[in-house]
């Protein structure tokens, strides 16, 4: 199904439609056909006095057959149809090699750009001041580029959770700008501008900002400090080796809490800087058709839950986010394995916290989503627009997986924090 085939049959049908609500049509079109992976034609047969309203109206209801009776009409986000195969990303295996690495001229004598130069031997180097610009306009070429600088403003922050989301009280320590991965969700690709990854090399001016920085406490007994935001926190770790820097300095300040958030199994450097009780290393979990099929070149769930037991046996508690959950037919029983799976593999006193969440976007995410993976299906679930101005399941979609995941994991795991991840204050109250 293309975008091109959607345009050129609406404009054959409704010739009298003006721009925007052929636009509007075409989305619809397009959306159902690459869905139920049917014609154009088969979407909306050609019909007596089909008008625009009439047409719209019939299409509404087939994609979205949950909330379209429910639903005011203005949270149905149905943008122009730009689709450019010239973004698509290349999902053709590869080692992690960048082409062009540049490294601050403040930091070219420190030993992380010493061990990129011993692992990347035949990349162009270059120096920089800092100032130049660099990486790809294309963000599915941001591993061509490594840029090793100096970090001098964003060193901590308080979590930017959805603007009148509930807050955990997560606490952001930047390390690093960019991903190994290519996970259909990631809202990195719409909102890196910068495509290229960065490490920074001074660590230790990070460190120095922790003990002098007022720290949120939010749901849990200390405050909680993690490097995941922006980057999977331990997928350059064998590179970079800020584990064997942050474990050591967390461990002498039992007050607060520090989490590793991956999806890698690249956990030697915890390994060998020893475990603590308030360091945490936790994985995102899925269903296993959502990792197989929307998180590419990452671990199977296996091969994440051996890591975590490893890092359990080294003396590190556990944390898991199944988040984004995301609802197709037979979610229920996918995600259902998973809980069963970890269940069966982890030693349960050692899990500190789950978190769980719905996917959610931007309206500018979606686009992105749809030209770097035409054949995903994640975007096929009913999106509404809501109440922080992203894309979200219906109040009713989320509730209930609410109602399914939260009883089955807090029974699982009682001694485990189990909590909504950035969701409505009002959602979030009644669990």
């Amino acid at each position: 199904m293309t975008g091109q085939a959607a345009e050129e049959y609406i404009t054959a049908l409704l010739p009298q439609c003006g721009v925007n609500k052929r636009r509007e049509l075409v989305r619809l079109v397009y959306e159902i056909a690459k869905r139920d992976k049917i014609t154009p034609q088969e979407v909306l047969p050609a019909q007596k006095n089909l008008s625009f309203e009439s047409a719209k109206k019939q299409l509404l209801a087939r994609r979205y057959p949950v909330t379209f009776k429910t639903t005011s009409k203005d949270r149905f986000y149905l943008p122009k149809l730009e689709l450019n195969p010239d973004l698509e990303a290349d999902l053709a295996p590869r080692a992690f090699y960048p082409k062009t690495i540049y490294i601050e001229s403040s930091v070219r004598d420190s030993e992380l750009a010493a061990r990129v130069r011993a692992a990347f031997p035949a990349a162009d180097f270059k120096e920089t001041d800092g100032k130049t610009q660099v990486g790809s306009p294309n963000f599915s070429r941001r591993l061509d580029t490594l840029l090793i600088h100096r970090e001098k403003y964003d060193f901590l922050k308080p979590c930017p959770c959805s603007c009148s989301a509930a807050c955990c009280g997560y606490n952001l320590i930047n390390l690093g700008f960019g991903c190994r991965f290519e996970c259909e969700y990631c809202f990195l690709q719409q909102y890196q501008n910068l495509h290229a990854v960065l490490l920074p090399a001074n660590l230790e001016e990070f460190l120095s900002k922790i003990d002098e920085t007022p720290f949120r406490k939010g749901l849990f007994d200390r405050p909680r400090i993690g490097s995941g935001e922006f980057t999977d926190s331990l997928v350059f770790d064998d590179l970079t080796r800020y584990s064997r820097q942050l474990v050591p300095f967390f461990r002498k300040r039992p007050h607060l809490q520090f989490e590793f958030k991956t999806k890698s199994v690249n956990i030697g450097g915890l390994l060998e800087a020893g475990g603590c009780e308030n360091v945490v290393v936790s994985w995102s979990v899925n269903s296993a058709k959502i990792t197989d099929t929307a998180e590419h070149f990452t671990p199977a769930l296996s091969a994440r839950l051996a890591a975590a037991c490893e890092a359990a046996k080294a003396g590190y508690r556990l944390g898991f986010h199944f988040d984004p959950v995301i609802i197709y037919d037979g979610w229920q029983a996918d995600y259902a394995r998973t809980v069963q799976e970890m269940a069966d593999t982890l030693p349960k006193e050692k899990v500190a916290w789950i978190s769980v969440g719905t996917l959610r976007f931007s309206r500018e995410l979606k686009k992105m989503i749809e030209n770097r993976f035409p054949q995903n299906t994640i975007l096929d679930g009913e999106f509404l627009l809501d109440f922080d101005g992203k894309m979200r399941y219906s109040d009713l979609q989320r509730k209930e997986v609410y109602q399914f995941l939260l009883p089955l994991l807090r029974k699982i795991f009682p001694h485990a924090q189990v909590y909504l991840c950035m969701e409505d204050p009002k959602l979030v109250q009644s669990f």
